[in-house]
């Protein structure tokens, strides 16, 4: 844990790339693990959204079942200890593949933050891109089992990326922004195997900064020459104490 103080004590422009793994102790399952939504259900995909009620049915249904649970979650230590990192001005950005937007709970400012495949914290319109709260959405869901539509027309859908949706150009140019001016690249509670989202960190480290790998279980960038130091096990033990080091 030294080494990672170390390394967090002189970074200005730390890029902190997260995972499910982080989430886990806010209460999310991990949605590719034993208790995750996608062991029981099949994706929709977005052009089936697109064009068939029935399919928007059903992906609202499965976004309902885990609605409570993102709606309840609160941050734990390791998104706060990210917020803790941008006050100390050592935050370049906060680049995430979570949909429960809890680092934006947590107080990691907008211009600090990428969710690359969106958040459940908003519903969207596919057609105006009006964006609002999704309560009222899920609760009309809920009682009439039909698909929410937006006031223009349009069909709404939880703001996040669907299979077969183009993740978003500004998200990507941020987030390859922020890889190319870090100093520093950390890896939280992250596999490291959905691309391109996993991308990132390789493209800053192989720059020759610094690269931290924390996660409980194998990543796919553990045999990556650029990784500095990895560390196996709870993120939420080992991370939030490195930072409380660091900025002492």
């Amino acid at each position: 844990m030294r080494e990672l103080a170390d390394y967090l004590r002189v970074a200005q422009r730390a890029l902190i790339f997260t995972g499910a793994g982080i989430s886990t102790g806010s209460g999310i399952p991990d949605f590719r693990g034993p208790e995750g939504v996608w062991r029981r259900r099949r994706p929709v995909y977005y052009h089936d959204f697109m064009s068939s009620e029935a399919a928007r049915i059903e992906h609202w249904d499965y976004k309902l079942e885990g609605w409570d649970g993102f709606r309840n979650a609160r941050p734990n230590d390791v998104h706060h200890a990210a917020v803790r990192l941008e006050k100390a001005g050592k935050l370049g950005m906060v680049v995430t593949q979570n949909i429960d937007g809890l680092h934006t709970v947590a107080g990691t400012s907008a211009e600090r933050l990428v969710e690359l495949h969106g958040t459940n914290s908003l519903v969207e319109c596919q057609s105006c891109k009006w964006r609002g709260d999704p309560a009222p959405h899920f609760e009309f869901f809920r009682r009439n089992r039909t698909a929410p539509l937006c006031q223009c027309g349009g069909f709404l859908k939880p703001a996040t990326i669907s299979f077969g949706q183009s993740l978003q150009p500004d998200d990507l140019a941020r987030a390859e922004r922020a890889a190319m001016g870090a100093d520093l690249v950390v890896a939280l509670g992250s596999t490291l195997s959905v691309y391109p989202a996993a991308s990132f960190p390789l493209l800053a480290a192989r720059r020759g900064l610094p690269y931290v790998i924390i996660n409980r279980g194998s990543t796919e960038h553990d045999g990556e020459a650029a990784v500095s130091l990895r560390m196996e096990g709870e993120v939420g033990e080992i991370f939030p104490a490195a930072v409380a080091s660091a900025l002492e």
